[in-house]
This record gives structure tokens, C-alpha cells and sequence, in this order.
């Protein structure tokens, strides 16, 4: 596996791999790497010649008050990782080299009509920063193909509108959130979670699973399901910031529309989990 922390010969070797006609996907992560990052990566492998990895812990997608000094950092557990899957090269920029001149007033890259609305209406700035980061992530590797989890499923679609609206090249693929065995979607944050925390955290996935089923039944008294649930989430210890019931195309007002998303972003002690369940009719 190749290692780059500078642009310039990482951008040097892939022309190189262009010019032979391979192809180039991209998994951008920040790194503490568990299973549900390594599936984008086989992934990854199974869909271009070439796999590049990035791991960037950016600074612009934090908000007042979040994590990102404390966000957790293994990067030599993660270079072996990905290692060992066989990823062609691992992109592990500083804070310098993606931002010369600080992290501070710059050009940002804005996604409105979702930047601002769920987990955007409470990290207000974030998805400006995951679109700016990723906008130079897509300059510098210019990958034929890009894969990001459908856990962070606002994110996804920021990144897919940024996309067409920009004609950037690049297609976009979306993969299956990956859970532990008891539905918990996997997430370098889960770490926060004491003992008993965990236990309770399943919680989660199982009520979005239950309005779900809810739904395919018939119902479709939307405020009903989401304010029942908010309601056993809070009772059983979590703090949620929201959870709604949306169409999964945009996260427009839900009607009967065919696919729709339930998604929901709930606190527990120090973790801040975040799930979806896609529901078809």
C-alpha cells in the first residue's frame, strides 16, 4: 500500500494510473476505522482497479463545543488495516496541507435546501464543511467512483446533490449501514457509550424498525408515530434531537410517497447516535 500525506505526488501517481487506464475509487473517512468502513472498501475494490482511502480528520464539519479534539485517532491500527485489505493507497493529509491557510474564513462549498434542515438545523455549518472537504478530496483523486455509508444518510444525500449540481464526474455509491449483531449501527463514537449505555442502544434501531413495520401496514398518521417514539426514547434514557419520517429521495415532507426513510439523530450519555430505516411500500 502506498502512504501519501501531500497532494501533489499522491495526484502524480494516480495520473499515472489514469494514463494506464485504470480506474479510481475513493472511500473518504476520519479515520478509527471499523467494519463498516473496511465494507467500503472491498467494496471499493470490486467496482475499479484502483482503491484510494483518505483519512482527514477535518477540522470545518465540527462545530462549537463537539468532539474534534477529543475525536478518537488510530492511525497506525487503521494504516493496517487497510493494509490488509489490500487498498492500493492511503491519503492521510494534515490539517495544512488541506488548508494552507487555516481552517478559518475560506471558500466553502454550500448545499442549501439540506444543509440546514435535521442533523444541519442542530451542527449548523457541518454539512458546508463535509461538502467543502469532500469537493477537495474529489479535485485532488479525481475518482471515477466515490462510496460513502448510508448511515449518515443526510450526508449521502448532500454529497449526491453537490454532485449533479456541480457536474462533477463522479458517481456516487451508497452502502448498507453495518451493524453489531444486536442492530447497533457500527460508529467510531459508539466508544462513548459506558456499559449500560450499550445496552440501551439498540433501542434505536429497534423503534425506527417499529415504525417501519408501522408503516408498511397502512398507517399513516406520521406526527402520531414520531411523537409515540420520541416519547419511549426519552423514557428509556436517550436525549433525541430528532426523528422524523421523510421521503427518501430528498427528505421532503412525507405524503404516500412509495420510499420513504425514517431517520433519527438521539443522544446517550456522551455518544450521539445516528440510524435510519428505508421503508418501501
Amino acid at each position: 500500500m502506498l502512504c501519501f500525506d501531500r497532494i501533489q505526488p499522491l495526484r502524480e501517481q494516480l495520473s499515472v494510473w489514469r494514463k494506464q487506464g485504470q480506474s479510481i475509487a475513493l472511500v473518504p473517512t476520519m479515520g478509527n476505522l471499523h467494519a463498516g468502513h473496511l465494507s467500503l472498501v472491498k467494496k471499493a475494490q470490486q467496482i475499479a482497479d484502483r482503491t484510494v482511502a483518505t483519512i482527514f480528520v477535518n477540522p470545518t464539519q465540527f462545530v462549537p463545543g463537539e468532539d474534534y479534539a477529543a475525536y478518537p485517532r488510530t492511525f497506525e491500527d487503521d494504516r493496517k488495516a487497510l493494509e490488509a485489505t489490500g487498498t492500493d493507497v492511503l491519503f492521510h493529509p494534515d490539517v495544512h496541507e488541506m488548508y494552507p491557510d487555516g481552517a478559518g474564513p475560506q471558500t466553502r462549498v454550500t448545499v442549501t435546501g439540506l444543509d440546514d434542515i435535521f442533523c444541519g438545523k442542530f451542527r449548523p455549518g457541518h454539512f458546508s464543511g463535509v461538502a467543502t472537504v469532500v469537493t477537495k478530496l474529489f479535485n485532488i483523486t479525481e475518482p471515477d467512483v466515490a462510496l460513502f455509508g448510508e448511515k449518515d444518510y443526510q450526508q449521502l444525500l448532500v454529497i449526491r446533490r453537490l454532485v449533479r449540481d456541480l457536474d462533477m464526474p463522479v458517481e456516487i455509491v451508497g452502502m448498507a449501514t453495518v451493524r453489531e449483531d444486536d442492530g447497533l449501527a457500527l460508529s467510531s463514537r459508539n466508544q462513548y457509550l459506558s456499559v449500560t449505555e450499550r445496552r440501551t442502544a439498540p433501542m434505536l434501531y429497534r423503534t425506527l424498525l417499529q415504525i417501519s413495520e408501522e408503516i408498511k401496514k397502512g398507517r399513516t398518521d406520521y406526527a402520531k408515530l414520531e411523537d409515540d417514539a420520541v416519547v419511549h426514547l426519552i423514557q428509556a434514557g436517550f436525549r433525541p434531537e430528532y426523528l422524523s419520517i421523510r421521503r427518501a429521495s430528498d427528505l421532503g415532507e412525507a405524503g404516500h410517497d412509495r420510499n420513504l426513510i425514517v431517520l433519527a439523530v438521539a443522544w446517550l450519555g456522551r455518544a450521539r447516535l445516528i440510524d435510519n430505516v428505508l421503508v418501501g411500500r
